[in-house]
């Protein structure tokens, strides 16, 4: 982390994401006084302070003179906030890192008057935890050391990978993005039938939870892929084959891939609706 240990970090918009990013940053060892907040809101301006001790503002134009602006505000927001700052940029261009979902780089650098080094983001919400996944994408003008400093922020949180590809942004959203709701949507589902099947609430939101958590694990620190582990804790004629044999008679595996189609189908659209503002 050392590219971060010497710059100012400037994030517009103190929300979750850009919490999560700060409690991150501030972990690597960066300092408390690097790190620069626009906030409109007054009360989340002085959580922010009371909570990492980190310099704040109600004016956006105040982040231009930090070495890296961090683009933290809702998709719908970010074309004005970026009209905003462009007469400053324009004349002293600097990096800025957006982690606005559906905003196409070459959009953001219209916006922006066409200068600054870019750098896409799609995190997802386990950042909120340290366990994030991130993808990356970077504009023709954001150099080696633009993208290692993007990359080193986006690690303080969880993993970062990078793609050549922007058309991919919108399958990295499918996957890691959007994902962890389909997790959550099958440990509900999960601990929902153990309830209807005589456990108790409690008993079965903490197997439920654990047993997630520990397959998470498993996969992780194993050098077998998924399907491998799948067959090795799979018996023959065994409760796990039961089960099994019915997500595949009733086609889980092409029910994921629509899903994850339709997330993809869906980020591409607004991501045209939004180039447009």
């Amino acid at each position: 982390m050392t590219h971060l240990m010497n710059r100012h970090l400037a994030f517009i918009g103190g929300g979750n994401m850009a919490r999560s990013l700060i409690g991150g940053l501030l972990k690597t060892g960066l300092k408390a006084e690097q790190i620069l907040v626009s906030e409109p809101d007054t009360a989340r301006r002085q959580r922010l302070q009371q909570d990492f001790a980190v310099q704040v503002t109600d004016n956006n134009l105040d982040t231009c003179a930090s070495d890296c602006l961090i683009a933290a505000v809702k998709p719908q927001l970010l074309p004005t906030v970026a009209r905003q700052l462009a007469g400053k940029l324009d004349k002293q261009p600097k990096l800025l890192i957006s982690i606005a979902a559906g905003i196409r780089s070459r959009d953001l650098s219209r916006w922006l008057g066409g200068k600054c080094p870019l750098i896409r983001c799609m995190p997802n919400t386990p950042a909120l935890v340290g366990q994030g996944a991130c993808g990356l994408y970077a504009s023709s003008l954001a150099n080696d050391e633009h993208k290692q400093l993007a990359e080193n922020i986006m690690q303080s949180v969880g993993l970062a990978v990078w793609t050549d590809d922007e058309a991919m942004m919108d399958s990295i959203t499918a996957l890691s993005g959007s994902g962890p709701a389909y997790f959550f949507l099958l440990m509900q589902s999960m601990q929902q039938a153990a309830v209807n099947m005589g456990m108790t609430e409690d008993n079965a939101r903490k197997l439920t939870l654990q047993t997630a958590l520990g397959a998470a694990s498993m996969a992780s620190n194993s050098p077998f892929g998924p399907a491998e582990l799948r067959a090795q804790v799979t018996s023959p004629n065994g409760t796990t084959e039961a089960a099994l044999n019915q997500f595949f008679a009733d086609d889980f595996s092409g029910s994921v891939e629509r899903a994850m189609q339709a997330a993809a189908r869906r980020s591409a659209i607004l991501s045209q609706e939004l180039g447009e503002s």
